[in-house]
């Protein structure tokens, strides 16, 4: 056992899922959010192609599919409710527009977190204030005035990653916006909603209404065109009030879900937005999932790269001795083409919800069998090594 020291931000999916790989590859394993505990509910994420094969290989299988949401398929609806088109779960071998494996990502994080708890040490409602490396390791000193020393530390604190900033530079820099935002917040199931996602559509925006698990309760989901965005993604209020201006007169449940705008516990919304960085390490730093190479809630891939993004890099910095420098090259190395491909994903679903251009030429028919090879590489273009040379403590932190 190697006794590495790995300092973790963020307690979201990457980083706990980081943390799990880390500690069965011997590390000493800090993870520190700013939060003051684990955040509940959220989006719903999905697990698709070999995004499976890992959950599978940390021996977490079984817990994530009790989570999960049960979502059957989905309804297009028109104004009225009259049904327009259904997609089931079990759509391309359950990697369709419904996912098999879909769970919140609060509850994924609560999977992820109960499996690590006992090994790992989890410091919440506290963050990285400075930050100063050398040759052999980095000093900390967190919010709190604790200090400490670690041989690596891993940004996994999402598309506002500010130890990305701390290290590479501002956020303006890397964070490219798609032209959207999206917001989502839980309400009362009064609409009869069963297993199935329902999603209403016009020109630029859509209201989407799905289940969560809890019978009672369903996620209201709305996005809209936006060629900007100045809103401070903390400031909640201001968040809302742009909300009810660019969904107003869409038709459909709109007016009921916004009635429950202000007394729901979990309101979100951001924009649609990718990163994008010509190098995920800086020294004995490292960045992971959102932080590193957000591909945007649009590509439905985010989960997927945070998870395979864990397994390789933990994977990686044993196989090479953790030493930094040939274990982030090899991460990337490995993650980039897959990056990029869900990344193009992202795009190219931005593209097709934006406003049309009535001046516009006709769009050229798609080219069906380079678009099937871009999604295959989306969802399985990425090879998971055996590390059989390296430590593994077993199926599990806990087990």
């Amino acid at each position: 056992m190697s006794g590495v020291k790995v300092l973790v931000t963020g307690a979201s999916i990457a980083g706990p899922a980081l943390a799990h790989w880390l500690k069965r590859r011997g590390a000493e394993v800090t993870v520190v959010e700013r939060a003051p505990g684990l955040r509940p509910g959220g989006q719903a994420v999905d697990a698709r192609g070999v995004t499976r094969e890992v959950i599978r290989r940390m021996g977490l299988d079984a817990a994530v599919r009790a989570a999960r949401t049960e979502t059957a398929g989905a309804h297009t609806v028109a104004a009225d409710g009259t049904v327009l088109e259904t997609f089931s779960a079990q759509d391309d071998g359950g990697d369709g527009y419904i996912s098999e494996i879909e769970i919140l990502r609060g509850d994924l994080s609560r999977v992820l977190y109960d499996d690590t708890r006992d090994g790992v040490e989890y410091v919440f409602g506290d963050r990285i204030a400075e930050l100063t490396q050398d040759a052999d390791g980095v000093d900390v000193i967190l919010a709190s005035g604790d200090r400490r020393r670690f041989d690596l530390v891993v940004g996994a604190d999402g598309l506002h990653s500010a130890l990305r900033a701390m290290v590479f530079g501002p956020h303006e820099e890397y964070v490219r916006h798609l032209g959207h935002v999206l917001a989502f917040y839980s309400v009362p199931n009064e609409f009869g909603l069963d297993d199935h996602v329902l999603e209403h559509q016009e020109p630029g925006r859509s209201a989407m209404l799905r289940p969560i698990g809890d019978a009672t309760r369903a996620m209201a989901m709305f996005s809209f065109v936006s060629p900007d965005f100045d809103v401070d993604y903390r400031d909640v209020e201001a968040q809302k009030r742009l909300l009810r201006e660019r969904v107003a007169g869409l038709g459909w449940l709109t007016p009921r879900l916004l009635e429950h705008l202000d007394d729901t516990p979990d309101f979100y919304l951001d924009q649609v937005a990718q990163v994008v960085l010509d190098r995920w390490s800086s020294g004995r730093v490292a960045l992971l999932g959102d932080a590193a190479f957000s591909s945007s809630p649009l590509s439905g891939q985010g989960t997927g790269l945070a998870l395979v993004g864990a397994y390789l890099l933990a994977g990686e910095l044993a196989a090479a001795g953790w030493d930094p420098a040939p274990a982030f090259a090899a991460y990337e190395r490995r993650m980039r083409s897959f990056v990029e491909a869900n990344q193009e994903i992202g795009r190219l679903h931005a593209a097709m919800r934006g406003l049309p251009d009535p001046d516009a030429e006709p769009a050229p028919e798609p080219d069906m069998e380079a678009l099937t090879a871009l999604v295959e590489r989306a969802l399985n273009g990425v090879e998971l090594p055996d590390y059989a040379e390296v430590p593994d403590s077993g199926a599990s932190v806990t087990s």
